[in-house]
């Protein structure tokens, strides 16, 4: 192997490439063959639509993710697969320039070679299959994958800097670094997390040469130049793409710099609320939602899940998974002290990074309490509504390589303390290596131990959920969601593969904010109305013809004067042939009057639906007026207890639930698609509710069917899918049912 000039081992570039090629050829087989929940859905349709996603609209991957998903259309992959490619490729990166990193610490230890390339391969092996980084490397979930690229790349160039800091023009690894690091932060700011690492290594290293005038210029020059990327924002918000969230635009160029420039502090009000996350309401780090003690415990949780998760379905830490936790614990300190005894300025930097992807991030995300921690704590407004572990993916990852490095050295240590160990020209002899090898399996555990609960191959869930939604409404639907997972997988079929455009998806959370109404007034304008097509529902629903109104006509002025408000007098909602009455005293938030005010507006010539019961339905006291047709909700008042044919109360005079029966079983038997879902055995993420909606829709349908004297072997049928979802969704693993719904 070629030294560089200070006696260093000379990077093994060719070795990190087919490192990561490994990763990637892991992370392509076990690839979501579609969307995902959550974020996934979001990130694949703003792609492939130039959107914007929420803030703060991520303009770098939007970019990044369009003109990836170009470039492999000639290969005819999907989009949704091309994005989630995007994901499994700059996690494979990453890791490779973790595997440079590890090495250099082994080669700097001076291990043999051999153990020093196998104990880098082994340390990206054990970060690259973490479950959370395998499990967000097979779906494009986040934006995380693209700044761990970053942070470990900006991590390489400083340890690759402090070998070649004194031949002429080395800096330049340090404005590359600078530059990567500026441009990340327009993808999200978990990609400035390398900039202590990279800090800690120069100034220990001695950073004279780079505290001239003329290279902080230069790396002046880089951050604005890489911040720059920003202004992808408002030019986009101006030309009114279908998902415009926050709609950041800016009256001119010099107010849309400023806010760029300033961080979002002040400029034009649109953008800088964009940038700032002022949607999201975020709190000083100094006002804690959750005691920090309680903080660490949920940072724990998530190290727990990392090493052996199949091992112990429940999500709580503790039990079988324990002892590889402790031993991937231990491996990386004792990596990191090998960092250190390598090199005092590169085991500085290393330090830096882990202490800011563990203590420093658990202080600045300031998270609730965990989503499944603290029972005792029944208040669901004080826990985090989903588990967020995917916020230390990163740091995951480099703990993996730590761990790598520990295992190497004690590979280094068993070989060393055996008779004769070395051959000539300071080798370890071969045969003591291959001995003592076996220790290395150690690194495969994660790989096979995760592999279950990882893997994304054949999970179509969150597409086909979509799917079943919106075709379970009639033309022209407005649609009330209540979050992230009833309501992005909509965007993804609607925007990406074209399905059910008609239907005008209404996110309720979104109600409260100033542009959302703004933009469904407009895409809902007789001229923007995306007309309904029938051959996407052949024999299903007949076309009614275009709705002649959006589905709101106030004013804009009024619109921004909606608030929260204490009704003085009762008032009344008519729904055909019923009233709503809402009595004096009754507090209506700005969400609650402008539903009420869609639902009133729009009903007149389109169908109101809601994706549960739950959330703004009941929040709304509507529930009473609810017909279930699939796994959607009919608002359609009925009166006296009696329905139209074919439709039978499940419930009681005072509180009835309605089933459409024809309608349900001919979407559920017919319609409908289950890929990954009912014979699925594992479910990884239990903070993902929509199972339960299945469980609910087959519960019902499965007593509608009896009430009505049906075919028993549907109602079996029915019966077993509902204790299967409800399994799933309970305990997160399950048994697929015996039957199916059409036996």
């Amino acid at each position: 192997m070629i030294a560089d000039n200070d006696g260093s081992p000379a990077p093994p570039y060719r070795a990190a490439l087919l490192v990561g090629l490994a990763l990637f050829a892991l992370y392509v087989a076990t690839l979501a063959p579609s969307t995902a929940f959550w974020d996934a859905s979001e990130y694949i349709a703003t792609a492939h639509i130039v959107g914007i996603p929420h803030p703060p609209g991520n303009p770098l991957f939007v970019i990044l993710g369009r003109a990836w998903s170009l470039l492999l259309t000639p290969l005819g992959i999907p989009p949704a697969v091309a994005v989630n490619l995007l994901a499994a490729a700059t996690s494979a990166t990453a890791s490779a320039f973790f595997f440079l990193v590890a090495h250099r610490v082994l080669g700097g230890l001076k291990t043999d070679r051999r153990i020093a390339l196998w104990g880098a391969a082994a340390g990206a092996l054990i970060g690259g299959t973490a479950f959370t980084v395998w499990n967000q490397s097979t779906v494009n979930e986040k934006v995380y994958t693209v700044s761990a690229v970053i942070v470990a790349a900006v991590c390489w160039l400083g340890v690759r800097w402090r070998d070649r800091r004194s031949e002429p023009g080395s800096e330049r690894l340090i404005l590359w670094a600078v530059f990567l690091t500026a441009l990340g932060a327009t993808n999200h700011l978990m990609s400035v997390l390398g900039a202590p690492a990279l800090v800690v290594i120069a100034l220990a290293a001695g950073a004279g040469s780079l505290a001239k005038l003329r290279f902080l210029w230069r790396a002046a020059t880089l951050v604005a130049i890489g911040i720059s990327f920003n202004f992808v924002l408002p030019v986009r918000a101006e030309l009114d793409p279908v998902i415009n969230e926050g709609d950041p635009t800016c009256e001119s160029l010099s107010r849309a710099a400023v806010a760029i420039y300033t961080l979002g502090r002040t400029g034009c009000p649109d953008l800088a609320a964009n940038l700032r996350r002022e949607q999201y309401r975020p709190v000083p780090v100094t006002q804690r939602k959750a005691p920090i003690e309680s903080q660490f415990e949920n940072y724990y949780q998530y190290f727990d899940w990392q090493w052996a998760r199949s091992l112990k379905p429940d999500v709580l830490p503790g039990g079988a998974s324990t002892p590889f936790t402790v031993i991937f614990l231990g491996l990386g300190i004792f990596g990191l002290s090998g960092a250190w005894r390598a090199d005092r300025a590169t085991g500085a930097g290393l330090g830096a990074l882990a202490a800011t992807l563990t203590v420093g991030l658990v202080i600045y995300l300031n998270f609730r309490y965990g989503y499944s921690l603290s029972p005792e704590i029944a208040d669901l407004s004080r826990h985090e509504v989903r588990e967020r572990d995917y916020f230390y993916l990163v740091g995951f990852m480099f703990w993996g390589s730590l761990a790598g490095i520990g295992l190497a050295r004690f590979w280094d240590l068993v070989v060393r303390r055996t008779r004769g160990s070395r051959s000539k020209g300071g080798e370890l002899p071969g045969r003591r290596l291959l001995r003592a090898a076996p220790v290395m399996s150690i690194a495969l555990l994660p790989l096979v131990l995760n592999w279950s609960w990882a893997s994304r191959s054949e999970d179509y869930a969150a597409r086909d959920w979509a799917y079943n939604l919106l075709m379970s409404v009639e033309p022209y639907a407005v649609l009330f969601t209540n979050g992230d997972n009833d309501t992005f997988p909509l965007w993804y079929v609607q925007e990406v593969e074209g399905i059910r455009q008609d239907v005008t998806v209404v996110v309720g959370q979104y109600l409260g904010t100033s542009w959302y109404v703004k933009q469904l007034q407009a895409l809902t304008s007789p001229e923007n109305q995306r007309p309904f097509d029938p051959e996407q529902a052949p024999g299903l629903y007949e076309n009614p013809g275009m709705p002649s109104r959006p589905i709101i006509e106030l004013s804009h002025e009024i619109l921004d004067a909606v608030a929260p408000t204490r009704l003085t007098s009762d008032l009344d909602l008519p729904l055909a042939e019923v009233v709503a009455v809402y009595r004096s005293g009754t507090v209506l938030s700005r969400i609650d009057q402008l539903t009420l005010a869609i639902v009133q507006a729009a009903r007149q010539d389109r169908p109101i639906y809601f994706s549960s019961l739950g959330g703004t339905m009941t929040r709304l006291g509507l529930t009473r007026w609810a017909v279930r047709q699939g796994l959607a909700l009919l608002l359609q008042p009925v009166r006296n207890g009696f329905g139209p044919p074919g439709w039978v109360s499940i419930g009681t005079p005072d509180n009835p639930v309605w089933v459409d029966v024809d309608r349900s079983i001919r979407l559920y038997r017919d319609i409908y698609s289950f890929r990954g879902l009912r014979e699925r055995r594992i479910w990884p993420d239990r903070s993902v509710k929509v199972v339960w909606q299945f469980h609910f829709a087959a519960s019902a349908m499965a007593r509608a069917v009896q009430v009505t004297g049906g075919d028993r072997a549907l109602v079996d049928s029915l019966r077993a899918d509902s204790d299967h979802f409800l399994s799933l969704g309970e305990f997160g693993v399950s048994s697929p049912p015996t039957s199916e719904p059409d036996s």
